[in-house]
This record gives structure tokens, sequence and C-alpha cells, in this order.
């Protein structure tokens, strides 16, 4: 059987997705490119992710392929006669509204799971439960509060990361879970509530630099202070006033570096003889290894490192990843994509290799709101007459 006609793993799953911004959109996306059906429930008036600026302006268009969009109104009488309906033979829910608006819209876990015992029900909150369960979050505000953004910049200027790390991990965990229990549903022939968030997510990312606090004397420096457990590891200045970061993580590779780079007498250099001994000469031999790179070019340090199989990297830009090699020759290249917009663009895959599946892009994010109402609603029994009916209503969008 050909890679095009394979079956995904999970294509015969059916997911309502009641998402927006990036953490359940990130659950979705997963489950989507696994094969899932994704429904994207939106509003008739649109998912406001559509209509955000600045950064959050690649937010739907990444996030968003591989599903079909619902849009309705929640809270009409008619618009939730059809929520209901689906929920009957769906396998999972996903949302990420607030604290408490899906038990206000009656769309909670245990009114739905009367309908539908074998639903799996994945609420992307801020908490767990606890103290702070009913606190509004987003991700920088987990990032401030869980320790991430102090480590991340420099002493005395807390910086979040550079992406939204939290959100999409927090969004990771909930498809893992939600995985998990169509798993163990197999065994029980029973749904069940999953729910995962931002601020634990935050600690458990965390929990490198946790044990690091349980088993050393005073406070944690960020990572822009510390001391690297490596001799070299860090960014070096070349001749062209370009930059290259380079790890040396094995006495193997430091004996590689020194050859590469000339320098066969550091090798030989008892002081510098182990890791630790480097680490312990570091005043007076780093700046030493910065002067040796500052002689070379950008160029001619990734290759030496490159040929020498030493651990390099150039300082790359979020654009430069269009063009990078291994994204677009090795064997899990882009995704082309056609934005909403009409702007066509090359995406990242799901970054995971199972067998031979292909988890690529079956369809684009949706571009009209609404553009699968109709496929929707006719796939659970209403006609032309009701749905453009409940268009002229208002209670539903149908995109074309």
């Amino acid at each position: 059987m050909s890679n095009s006609a394979k079956k995904l793993p999970l294509e015969s799953i059916k997911v309502l997705a009641f998402t927006h911004a990036v953490m359940g959109p990130s659950a979705g996306l997963i489950l989507a490119d696994l094969g899932a059906e994704v429904i994207h429930i939106e509003p008739p008036t649109g998912d406001s992710t559509r209509r955000l600026k600045g950064f959050g302006i690649g937010y739907f268009s990444f996030f968003n392929r591989n599903k079909k969009s619902l849009a309705v109104d929640l809270k009409a009488a008619e618009g939730r006669k059809i929520i209901l309906k689906l929920v009957e033979t769906a396998d999972i829910l996903l949302e990420n509204f607030g604290p408490g608006t899906m038990d206000r819209l009656g769309y909670d876990y245990e009114s739905l799971s009367k309908i539908n015992p074998r639903l799996i029900y994945c609420a992307l909150k801020g908490f767990l439960p606890g103290p702070y369960e009913k606190r509004v979050a987003m991700d920088e505000v987990v990032q401030m509060m869980g320790g991430l953004a102090f480590m991340t910049g420099p002493p005395g200027q807390p910086l979040r990361a550079g992406t939204s790390i939290v959100d999409i991990t927090g969004g990771m965990f909930g498809a893992l879970g939600a995985i998990v229990a169509l798993y163990d549903r197999e065994r029980t022939g029973k749904g069940a509530f999953i729910r995962s968030a931002l601020f634990e997510t935050t600690a458990f990312v965390m929990g490198q630099h946790m044990a690091y606090a349980a088993l050393t004397e005073g406070p944690v420096p960020p990572m822009s202070a510390r001391v690297s457990a490596w001799s070299i590891y860090r960014l070096f200045e070349t001749k062209d006033a370009d930059q290259v970061f380079i790890g040396i993580i094995s006495e193997k590779h430091w004996q590689q570096f020194c050859e590469a780079f000339g320098r066969s007498d550091w090798f030989e250099d008892q002081r510098l003889k182990t890791n630790n001994d480097r680490i312990r000469q570091r005043e007076w031999f780093l700046p030493e290894v910065e002067k040796l790179i500052k002689q070379y070019r950008k160029q001619e340090v990734i290759e030496i490192c490159d040929k020498a199989g030493i651990c390099f990297a150039p300082i790359a830009r979020p654009e430069d990843l269009f063009d990078d090699p291994q994204l677009n020759q090795g064997a899990f290249g882009l995704l082309e994509t056609i934005f909403p917009s009409g702007e066509k663009c090359k995406m990242p895959r799901l970054p995971v290799q199972i067998g031979s599946y292909d988890f690529g892009k079956r369809s684009d994010p949706p571009a009209a709101i609404g553009a699968d109402t109709r496929e929707v609603l006719e796939s659970i029994g209403y006609n032309s007459d009701e749905i453009r009916e409940l268009a002229e209503k208002k209670i539903i969008a149908v995109g074309t």
C-alpha cells in the first residue's frame, strides 16, 4: 500500500475543537496531522485569532491546517442542538476557553458524557486543580511565575522565550493525554476527562533547574550567567562580524576541535586535559578560544566544525528556515501551504517519524469562516433548506 493510500493512525477519530489562539489549536493540529477529523468550531463572525496582528498574525495560518471549519452560535438553541448532535459521535473534545466558560454554556464534561459516555474531554487551562485553578493565564504569565523568564533573560531582566513554547508544549501534553485515553478506552469502553495546564507544564520543563537548586547551595543563576557544564559551549564572533555557536561535549570532540583548528598543543596541555580542567582554566582559556575563532569567517568555521564532527550552529532568524537544506531536502521537508490570506508558504511538519506514515498536509487552513459548515451539518442529517434557514438567522456561517 502506498503512503498516499495508507490510512493514518487516527483516521477514524472525530475531534470537536472549541479552541482559539495557540494552546488548543496546537493540540488539535497534532491530532489532525495524525489523521483525525478535527472540526474547528468558530462563532459565525469567525475565530478572533483570524484577525490578530503583530506576533499573532501567524497563529491561525499555522495551527489550523488539516482541520474543518464549522461556524455556529454556541449560545443559540439551534446552535446547541447542532453541537449536541455532533457530540453523540465524537471521540475527543478539545477546549481552551477561560475557566468556567464551557460550564456556563452547558458543554461541560458531566453534561456531555451523559450523551456520549465514550467521549474523551480534554480541557486545556492555565492551572490544574489547586489554589490558582480559577485564575486566567497566558503563556507569558506562566513563563514569569514559573521561573522560565528568569532563566531565559540576563540577570535582573526576566525575558519570555522567543516563541509560545508553553502554549505549544501544554497543547502537546493535552494531545498526549487524549491519545492515552483513546488507548485506555479500548480496555474500559469509557471516555475520560483530561486536563493539561500552562503553569504545571512550565514547572515540568523547569524540573532540571529545580533539581539543580536542590543539589547546590545558593540561588540558581539565569542561563545567560551560568557556568556551563561544558568548557566550550557558547557563541563566538567570527572575522566577518558574524557569530557561530560551538559546543564541545566530549573528550573526543575536544581532540577533534584541537586538530581541526590547528591547536594540537592545547590537546597536549595538561592544564586542559579534561572538561573540568578546562572549566577551571576558563578565565585565560576562553579568551584564547575567542581569538582563535575570530581568525576565521563564519562559513569557514561552519565548514571546519562540520568536517571535524563538532557540534556547531549558525545563528538563524525565522525567515532563514524557509531555505534550510535539512527542512527542504530532508525526508520530512516543509509543507507547501496556502494561508487564508492567499499567501503561499512552506510550513514545518509534525516533527516525528512513525514507521512509513506520511503526516503531511491534507488540507490548507480553512480560508472562509464556516468553510465546512455545510458538509458537517449534512453529515449529521441537516438538509439544504434547514442549512439555508440557519444561515439566514445567523446561527451558522456557511463559507464559500
